[in-house]
């Protein structure tokens, strides 16, 4: 039987497929030589043109350093080589898996810096095999807390890019998932036309998409490195190479006013509006957010987090029952005006339209409640509302005393698709404040040993629909907290101080664009973002950027049928953040 020998390259081969350092070459000799453009070199050579830049300015730096040594191409030197440990770029793998760092983190890392050649995730696996490190443990978002990074690997120089062919790796990939609905819902356009500031380097669009990829990739806000600002997936969410270090973030939202965040918020409600996303109730809720800087201005708020008053800013947020969208948020309440948020809120909600007759329910707590402006809510805005008396000792006493068999037995909804048995008791009484009649509503059986009351202005409702209104606000009351908790807003900041209202606003954003993505996960519509981020977005993967398309290739996860069934449904859609392109997503072969 003959033996057949396996096909060799041939030189033309060689020379018709270049890579690595010869490429480096090839591309340095056509720049200083032949002085071609950078742009021409990247379209050439698949480079991005600040990766030329970068060549260019290692490629001088070489020279005049080691004027006697070549930078490209090294004599083999006589003797036993070099044990593969002390290659530069293995020792940087090691180095980066000793900081508690996956295989795709560290490909991903790599595959932002031109001055390693590309390296397979099968590669880096087999080194660290080889070098003795096991599997990472399963771990939770606390423990994949970055740590500090090499001296040898420090962040590009964010930029707006250049969209030049070529792939790369991602272990934040499962974000481009957002810019469906970011592109559907004309949230992009929005942003190009707000009031934002802008720079030369990076506009408008790039600068808010960066604070909003950041929200949506879950990145903690006191973390103590910015290994977020390597990744090149992220990067290309917000139409950059990769995104800004965090005094980038810090500088900007400095220059953010209220009259821009309140024009943005009035944006995205014309917007919510449009597509049927409010209905005619919405809830009204405070949160505590703690604050990061000389607190001596700031009021005492209880924090339910932390289980006491701490010096902090409190803000209110409104949110639609139904859709989940949070329409509303503001961080300028006092103690002395809790109560006339309520009237504020309308304000916003028919600006560009006081006639307009759409909001018809607010349901909201006691700490809102003042019955003057309960009097101006039924009289001026005509709109009914729903809300907690507070008790009074007499108050109490006088319920006490009501015989049993004038107590109405319901049963309502509560979270688990759970009924709940309540007695409620229906009546009219005068408020002097108010000035007039109001129907108050007694509710016992509740997990608390007073009774609550409910007020309202509305007198034709049935008690089931009225009590299922505010115990629906238990629901969204939690939900909000859930959010606030995702987006960290109830945390400390250390190494990015972002303005609080400003930081609120990219928040909001955030949470809605994930419920517009649940939207379109089909039996998954209500489901937390946090559990949005876990089971569908967190996710790995490639990159592949064309002429016409970037092709996005997801790691295989339980979930992904989903997700490609979900983006399918945007196959022909062109986004202005990627030069007009299609965004195709497909399932990748490797785990």
């Amino acid at each position: 039987m003959p033996i057949i020998y396996p096909n060799f390259m041939s030189p033309e081969e060689y020379f018709k497929n270049i890579s690595g350092v010869q490429k480096k070459y090839e591309s340095m000799k056509a720049f200083f030589k032949e002085k071609m453009t950078a742009e021409k070199i990247a379209s050439k050579y698949g480079y991005s043109v600040s990766t030329v830049y970068t060549l260019t300015k290692t490629f001088r730096k070489q020279l005049k350093e080691y004027p006697n040594k070549d930078p490209f191409f090294i004599m083999p030197k006589k003797g036993r080589p070099f044990k593969k440990n002390k290659n530069q770029l293995d020792d940087l793998i090691v180095s980066l898996r000793k900081k508690n760092l996956s295989v795709p983190d560290i490909k991903s890392m790599i595959d932002t810096h031109p001055r390693f050649d590309e390296i397979s995730e099968s590669y880096i696996d087999y080194l660290l095999k080889e070098e003795g490190f096991s599997r990472l443990p399963r771990r939770n978002n606390f423990s994949r807390e970055r740590k500090e990074l090499p001296e040898k690997l420090k962040a590009q120089k964010s930029e707006m890019i250049h969209f030049v062919p070529g792939k790369f790796s991602s272990s934040d990939i499962g974000i481009l998932c957002f810019l469906p609905i970011v592109r559907k819902y004309k949230i992009d356009t929005l942003i190009q036309k707000s009031l934002y500031p802008q720079t030369k380097v990076i506009n408008r669009y790039c600068s808010i998409m960066a604070f909003i990829a950041l929200k949506l990739s879950n990145v903690r806000r006191y973390t103590k490195d910015d290994l977020w600002c390597m990744d090149r997936g992220l990067g290309l969410f917000a139409g950059l190479n990769v995104l800004p270090k965090a005094a980038w973030f810090t500088s900007y939202s400095s220059r953010v006013t209220k009259e821009m965040n309140l024009s943005f918020l009035q944006g995205l409600h014309k917007i919510w509006k449009k597509e049927g996303l409010l209905g005619n109730t919405a809830n009204l809720d405070f949160t505590t957010i703690p604050y990061w800087g000389e607190s001596d201005h700031l009021e005492n708020n209880w924090s339910g987090k932390r289980n006491k008053a701490l010096s902090s800013i409190s803000a209110i947020l409104a949110q639609d029952p139904d859709s989940g969208i949070i329409d509303y948020g503001d961080t300028n309440v006092m103690h002395k005006n809790e109560n006339a948020v309520v009237l504020e809120f309308i304000d916003f909600y028919r600006s560009g339209n006081p006639n307009d007759s759409s909001l018809k329910y607010l349901v909201f707590d006691s700490k809102f409640t003042c019955y003057q402006n309960l009097a101006k809510l039924d009289a001026d805005k005509k709109v009914k509302f729903l809300t907690i008396r507070r008790r009074g000792k007499n108050i109490v006493q006088r319920l006490n005393k009501i015989p049993k068999k004038e107590w109405k037995k319901i049963r309502v909804d509560c979270a688990g698709n759970k009924k709940r048995a309540l007695k409620v008791l229906d009546e009219k009484i005068f408020l002097k404040d108010y000035g007039k009649e109001i129907r108050q509503i007694a509710i016992t059986g509740h997990g608390k040993i007073k009774p609550a009351l409910v007020i309202t202005n509305d007198f034709d409702e049935e008690i089931e629909i009225i009590i299922r209104k505010y115990t629906r606000r238990w629901l969204v009351e939690k939900a909000i907290s859930e959010q606030i908790e995702f987006f960290h807003l109830n945390r400390v900041s250390s190494s990015m101080v972002i303005k609080v209202d400003f930081d609120l606003i990219m928040s909001i954003t955030a949470h809605n664009i994930y419920r517009l993505l649940a939207r379109e996960l089909e039996r998954y519509e209500n489901i937390s973002d946090q559990t949005i981020y876990e089971e569908f977005i967190r996710n790995a993967g490639e990159v592949d950027i064309t002429e016409d398309e970037v092709k996005i290739f997801l790691k295989k996860k339980r979930t992904l049928p989903a997700v490609l069934t979900a983006m399918q449904n945007f196959a022909e859609q062109k986004y202005l953040g990627l030069k007009n392109k299609k965004l195709i997503f497909f399932g990748s072969t490797t785990s």
